[in-house]
């Protein structure tokens, strides 16, 4: 049993798999920090000093002045962090569609392999498949050019 699992923990598609989700964690905090201290300090420049992150709304129908304060004292749903998180999104989703994009042309640049010579040809009187090597056809025994 512990070869097996040895056997399936080492499999090529899994460490691939890894490297992946690691990668994307790294992808991931660095696409946060894009969003928390570039990107959302512009818009909030053209929404007028906005900000995202004490954007809620308190369940108890009071005002607190910060969301921390408001998560003390009662239930909160924290709308800034969802449009946060969706600016996360979509600006991820962006940037994995110009890695990927650029991918697709670095393939579609390389040169197509030459086509392969043949190895085989037709007998003309039986219509057999032969070597292209070949005098007599094996099958009919006939002369073959």
């Amino acid at each position: 049993m512990l070869k097996e699992f040895k056997e399936f923990a080492l499999k090529g598609n899994m460490i691939d798999l890894a490297v992946g989700v690691i990668i994307g964690g790294g992808f991931n905090t660095l696409v946060s920090a894009l969003v928390n201290d570039i990107v959302m300090p512009v818009i909030s420049i053209f929404t007028g000093r906005l900000d995202f992150s004490n954007m809620f709304i308190a369940l108890d129908g009071n005002s607190y002045t910060t969301l921390e304060a408001a998560k003390e004292a009662t239930a909160t749903v924290a709308y800034g962090s969802f449009i946060t998180g969706l600016i996360n999104f979509l600006i991820t989703a962006f940037v994995v569609f110009l890695v990927v994009k650029q991918m697709n042309k670095l393939h579609r640049k390389q040169a197509p392999a030459a086509p392969a010579e043949p190895s085989t040809k037709v007998c003309p009187h039986c219509m057999s498949e032969i070597h292209i090597k070949a005098d007599k056809c094996p099958f009919c025994t006939s002369d073959v050019d």
